[in-house]
């Protein structure tokens, strides 16, 4: 695929940049796609720490579930933990998100740079 206007090489050299990044985002995608780590994840976004029997309460899945899903969260960045005695709090971590809102920008900005140039083509 030819981007109008721009080289091969140049091509070949976006097209990585762009393949770092979604694989940089990939886990985060993968851990959001999933609709109960969703609703971890929110029920973490009002900023307060909580622990996984708090969290748990909030679910309709066991504590083993919670902690599993948690996991991923965790390992995707979306989400950090402390351990307070024999329970671990859980907090939002709001930089999890920036990589892959910057993606989505940048693939935003890419198909309304190539909508324009359609339209401007289509209008000459």
């Amino acid at each position: 695929m030819m981007m109008v206007g721009l080289s091969k090489s140049t091509t070949s050299k976006h097209m990585l940049k762009a393949d770092t990044r979604a694989k940089a985002s990939a886990p985060v995608f993968a851990a959001l796609g999933d609709p109960t780590r969703l609703a971890l994840y929110s029920a973490l976004s009002d900023g307060a720490p909580k622990s996984i029997t708090a969290l748990t309460l909030q679910s309709s899945v066991t504590r083993q579930a919670v902690t599993k899903h948690l996991a991923v969260l965790e390992t995707a960045g979306l989400i950090s933990s402390e351990k307070n005695g024999r329970e671990k709090n859980f907090t939002l971590r709001h930089d999890g998100l920036d990589d892959a809102k910057d993606l989505l920008d940048k693939i935003s900005a890419e198909w309304d740079g190539a909508l324009q140039r359609l339209k401007d083509f289509v209008e000459d």
